[in-house]
């Protein structure tokens, strides 16, 4: 039986983040279960991120070029999303919300060892390759966005927890539950919309090189893309013009993010798992 050269890299990974998700939760105020649950993720991210490389290398396939599918596309978005949680876990440690990413990155890479997507052929245009790095980072970007809008709900519930108040209003001497994140509100909230932002950038660039160097089909992929551009478009200028925030915001941002998802991880899945199809990226 001759092994997959992403079988080992994903194994790590898999235990890894099974370490980091089962930890006990009890423990997690001590400073050496907090190093050791970091050094899991540490682990995992990084066993992750060479299963990435040698699966997107297509190095068990006889066809150049490299490979893309739903299940990569999602592996490579909860591994963006993993590093922007660790640049910022320091502020932020919530055990809960750690939890939850370890699940998430352990579900793609073994979604990612499975579905492994299919090996293409070398696009004929040299700027290929970029059209599908931005279009990788648009999705981790507005993941990353989603994580900061989850953070910045539960901040608020826990606010409005500690201090009784609807209106988020602190009484004189309370001690908010929400400064436990390390970050104020408004910050969360003016990074989520920078993270939307970004990721904006990239999906314009994405579908600017795509329309650019490649030939325009107005296929799902493409549809979806166009339809979640407009969301985000309007989210952003909703939020300059007249100053949308909080659920209104999230609500775009949610909204535009599953359109998002239904362009290439949609149609890719239904391509790939449901109806056996070749695809061109």
């Amino acid at each position: 039986m001759i092994l997959s050269p992403t079988f080992w890299p994903s194994s790590i990974a898999v235990v890894a983040y099974v370490l980091a998700t089962l930890w006990p939760a009890r423990s997690e105020g001590a400073g050496t279960v907090n190093r050791a649950v970091r050094g899991a993720l540490l682990i995992g991210w990084l066993a992750q991120g060479v299963a990435i490389a040698l699966d997107v290398l297509s190095l068990d396939s006889p066809l150049p070029g490299a490979r893309f599918g739903f299940a990569p596309a999602l592996s490579v978005t909860a591994w963006l999303v993993l590093a922007v949680y660790a640049i910022e876990s320091r502020r932020l440690g919530l055990p809960g919300l750690r939890r939850s990413l370890a699940l998430l990155a352990l579900g793609t890479v073994v979604l990612a060892w499975r579905f492994p997507g299919q090996a293409y052929v070398s696009a004929g245009s040299a700027w290929a390759p970029l059209h599908w790095l931005t279009g990788f980072a648009s999705y981790g970007l507005i993941g990353a966005a989603l994580l900061h809008a989850a953070l910045l709900q539960h901040a608020e519930r826990r606010l409005r927890a500690g201090t009784g108040t609807a209106s988020g209003q602190i009484p004189p001497g309370a001690r908010p539950k929400g400064q436990a994140l390390g970050m104020p509100l408004l910050r969360l909230e003016s990074l989520t919309l920078r993270f939307v932002g970004a990721g904006f950038a990239m999906l314009s660039l994405t579908l600017l090189l795509g329309a650019t160097f490649a030939p325009w089909r107005w296929d799902h992929k493409t549809v979806f893309s166009v339809l979640s551009w407009w969301v985000f478009a309007t989210l952003l200028v909703g939020r300059a013009r007249f100053g949308w925030r909080g659920r209104q915001a999230i609500r775009w941002l949610v909204a535009g993010s599953t359109l998002l998802l239904l362009a290439y991880v949609g149609s890719r899945f239904v391509l790939e798992v449901i109806l056996h199809r070749p695809v061109v990226a």
